[in-house]
């Protein structure tokens, strides 16, 4: 038995992990109990993948080796999927790659499961790309790498996009200089095409009116199409069908559209939203379900002005440094912390076309000197999500739930 089991490896679990061990090292001289507590991280995967990048080019590097960020401290990783969670015995069942089945106890449990692509039932789904998973990132790169070694003809250097909210707007503008890439020493260059296809009247809904005006000009620049007001029905090899009646031709087709908290949720007997995220109080604990804590896109929990958080990377860390720390605490005899993350903000990369910023849930645009948006995305991406690696010192540091993630932020002036 662990006294905090954390599930999933993402980077609510990794955070998670990482603050329950802190809390726990702080005390070790105040409460004798503390210092033979135990923290596991139970995931399939040996990394971390790096998931915010993964509309980026060569995706296979994107990811952090778990054992290297969280060994050095003293968190066992044990290497299985979870598939059932019996709260009222304290016990997970998880599943081996060699298919051995296994229980593990717990005092405290959190679930930092994330959250999966919707991926849609209809003809053709199974040649549908997304960029979900690292694999799957991985999959679409080699997919793109393989065309040059296809048949020529309609659509070979065209990609469809199904969605255009924060995800798909980011791989289609990315996609145009990847196919680019791709096509030009071809002389095809000027044959690459990508449609983004929104089942919505407009693009980036829920990113904010001020942002529009900005990426409508982007997709324009990058000479990006927009299908508004339809969706796919259906797709082969060579092209993807719409709800219209048009068919597109495209050897490529990226779906983005929709996000659901990961399955495990249903196993924990508490309320869920309509994204299956469970219900959790101020300090990340699941409501009616003792010793139980949700952090990352499993957690429905609230930020600045009762705002339900996003689900995004933004939010998973300080969700699991939180519920990291209050697991432990509760071990301890501790108070617990509130969770506070920083004002909610977004940075939508746009390609060669540049980036867009923006402040609060009203999103107003962050404006700065030129190149400040992308410089902000780059410092994100590059930076600020990476946790150190064989750094133990560092990792403990960053794991206080008090210490921003903004890290070296380009400022407007």
């Amino acid at each position: 038995m662990f006294d905090v089991l954390v599930l999933g490896g993402g980077f609510a679990g990794l955070w998670s992990a990482a603050a329950a061990t802190r809390l726990l090292r702080a005390h070790e001289d105040t409460h004798p109990q503390a210092g033979g507590t135990t923290v596991a991280l139970l995931t399939p995967l040996p990394d971390l993948a790096l998931r915010p990048r993964l509309y980026q080019a060569d995706p296979a590097g994107f990811r952090v080796p778990l054992d290297r960020v969280l060994g050095p401290v003293g968190v066992r990783r044990i290497a299985a999927t979870a598939t059932a969670v019996n709260t009222g015995r304290r016990r997970v069942t998880a599943t081996a790659a060699d298919g051995t089945r296994m229980e593990v106890g717990y005092r405290r449990l959190v679930l930092a499961t994330g959250s999966a692509v919707v991926r849609p039932e209809l003809p053709g789904a199974a040649l549908l790309h997304d960029i979900d998973t690292l694999a799957a990132a991985v999959k679409l790169e080699d997919h793109l790498r393989a065309l040059p070694d296809g048949p020529d003809g309609p659509g070979r250097w065209s990609a469809v996009v199904v969605g255009a909210g924060f995800t798909g707007l980011e791989i289609a503008t990315e996609l145009v200089g990847r196919l680019r890439a791709r096509a030009a020493p071809y002389g095809a260059g000027d044959e690459v095409r990508v449609i983004l296809v929104e089942r919505a009247a407009a693009v980036g809904e829920g990113l904010g009116e001020a942002a529009r005006p900005v990426i409508t000009r982007a997709l324009d620049e990058l000479g990006i199409e927009r299908r508004l007001g339809v969706t796919v029905t259906g797709l082969d090899a060579h092209a993807v069908r719409l709800s219209d009646g048009s068919v597109l031709p495209a050897r490529t087709a990226v779906w983005t559209a929709g996000m659901r908290a990961s399955a495990l949720t249903a196993q924990i007997p508490a309320p869920r939203d309509g994204l299956g995220r469970l219900a959790v109080d101020g300090r990340l604990r699941v409501s009616g379900v003792e010793g139980v804590y949700a952090a990352g896109d499993t957690a429905a929990a609230r930020a600045e002005g009762g705002h339900a958080v996003p689900q995004s990377c933004q939010y998973a860390t300080p969700l699991g440094k939180a519920a990291g720390h209050n697991a432990a605490a509760d071990l301890l005899g501790l108070p617990p912390v509130d969770f506070t993350p920083d004002p909610y903000s977004t940075c939508l990369d746009l390609g060669a076309a540049g980036a867009v910023a923006t402040a609060g849930f009203d999103r107003t645009l962050r404006r700065g000197p030129e190149g400040f948006e992308k410089e902000l995305k780059r410092a994100i991406n590059e930076t600020w999500i990476s946790p150190p690696v064989d750094d133990p010192e560092e990792l403990l540091r960053r794991a206080d739930h008090r210490v921003s993630q903004r890290r070296s932020a380009p400022s407007p002036p």
